[in-house]
C-alpha cells in the first residue's frame, strides 16, 4: 500500500490507537480500490442513496445544503482522513441529505457498504472506533445547530475566531477560506460578514490583515 494512503488512513479516526503496520495488515484481506475526482466534480447529490464507505485520501471534499429557494449552507469540508457520510452508511434511509463536490482533485478509498459491514464485524477496534465517530458527529451537529438557529451574525463570526484560535493555538489566526466562502458556512450575506469584521475591528476587538486576523481583546467580540 503507497505511504500517501497509509499517512491519510493514520489520520482517519476509524483507525484511532492503530499503527500503519496494524492498519495496513487488518486491511490486507479487505477489497477496496482508489477513486480520483477532478477538482468541482460533483461527488453526490442530495437525495441519492450512500452505498460506499469512502475515507479522502487527498484533496477536499465541500458538502453544502441547499433550501428550495436556492440558497446554500455550508456545512462542512472533508479533508484527508476524513470519514464521507458514516453516518448513513447504515441507516434505514440511506439517501444523503447534502450535496458534495470537490474543491481540489481528490482520492478516496472506497470500499463497498459490505466489505465494510465485514471489517467492522471483524474487528472490535474497528467497531468501538465507528461508534465513537457516530458520536462525535451527533455532538459536532448538536453544536452546528445551536451557532447556525441562536446565534447573531456577530456571534458567529466571534465563535468562528475563537474556534480557530484554539485550533491554531494563538491569537493571530490563518483563515483558509475566503470571505465568501466562511459567508456559506453561516449561511449569510458575504456583505452581513464584511460588515461585522470591520465592527469588531473598529470596537478594538480585532485586527485584519487580509486572511490572517489577530484578536486583541475578547471581552470586546461579544
Amino acid at each position: 500500500m503507497e505511504q500517501k494512503i497509509i499517512d491519510a488512513l493514520v489520520k482517519c479516526p476509524l483507525f484511532d490507537g492503530m499503527s500503519a503496520t496494524e492498519i495496513e495488515i487488518t486491511l490486507s484481506g479487505a477489497a477496496y480500490r482508489l477513486v480520483d475526482y477532478d477538482k468541482h466534480d460533483i461527488y453526490a447529490l442530495a437525495g441519492m442513496p450512500y452505498q460506499y464507505a469512502d475515507i479522502v485520501i487527498s484533496g477536499e471534499l465541500i458538502c453544502r445544503m441547499s433550501s428550495l429557494s436556492g440558497k446554500q449552507v455550508e456545512v462542512s469540508r472533508l479533508r484527508p482522513g476524513n470519514l464521507v457520510a458514516p453516518a448513513f452508511l447504515f441507516g434505514k434511509d440511506r439517501k444523503i441529505p447534502v450535496g458534495v463536490e470537490t474543491g481540489s482533485k481528490v482520492k478516496v478509498f472506497r470500499m463497498r457498504h459490505e466489505e465494510f459491514e465485514n471489517l467492522l464485524r471483524g474487528n472490535w477496534q474497528l467497531a468501538e472506533n465507528f461508534i465513537r465517530v457516530l458520536s462525535n458527529i451527533n455532538v459536532f451537529l448538536t453544536r452546528r445547530l445551536r451557532v447556525l438557529s441562536l446565534f447573531t451574525v456577530r456571534e458567529k463570526v466571534a465563535w468562528l475566531l475563537m474556534e480557530r484560535a484554539g485550533e491554531q493555538g494563538t491569537n493571530k489566526i490563518h483563515l483558509y477560506r475566503s470571505r465568501q466562502e466562511i459567508a456559506d458556512s453561516f449561511g449569510i450575506q458575504k456583505f452581513s460578514l464584511l460588515r461585522v469584521l470591520s465592527d469588531l475591528q473598529k470596537d478594538g476587538a480585532i485586527e485584519i490583515n487580509g486572511r490572517e486576523i489577530t484578536i486583541l481583546d475578547r471581552s470586546k467580540m461579544r
